[in-house]
């Protein structure tokens, strides 16, 4: 159990180093969403937040892994995603979290974007280390 009181009852590691892996991730997210019983709105929202961040792992952080765990507070269960890179990091976390950012040339929606979509959203970068978001989506009863 963590200080917040979420015990994590699984966990599952996928590599994110081609567009192979990422299409194998959004299905994994979605299979175990289904089995945890999300609905569809909450398994399409948690997959595309998953997509935005998977991708943002491969192409800025020169690739990563994934960390999908299955997550329980009181009666709550959910699941949690944690996407870890050693790239070149974030210098500038608040910007890059505006609509409209991006240091490529996609839309600048991801990271935005995947906090509007999750529950829970934390970000920790450091320039020339890398970076770690996590994700948490909680199924509604």
């Amino acid at each position: 159990m963590d200080p917040t009181g979420v015990t994590v009852t699984s966990t599952m590691e996928v590599g994110l180093r081609s567009d192979q892996e990422i299409v194998r991730l959004r299905q994994i997210v979605r299979d175990q969403a289904i089995a945890q019983g999300f609905s569809l709105v909450d398994q399409t929202k948690f997959v595309t937040a998953a997509s935005e961040l998977a991708r943002n792992t491969l192409l800025y952080g020169g690739g990563g892994d994934a960390h999908l765990s299955v997550v329980v507070n009181g009666t709550r269960k959910g699941l949690r995603l944690t996407f870890v890179d050693r790239g070149a990091g974030i210098a500038d976390i608040e910007r890059a979290l505006q609509d409209g950012f991006t240091s490529g040339s996609g839309l600048g929606l991801g990271l935005g974007g995947a906090r509007r979509l999750s529950d829970e959203f934390e970000i920790h970068s450091e320039p020339g280390k890398g970076t770690t978001v996590t994700i948490t989506k909680w199924k509604r009863r």
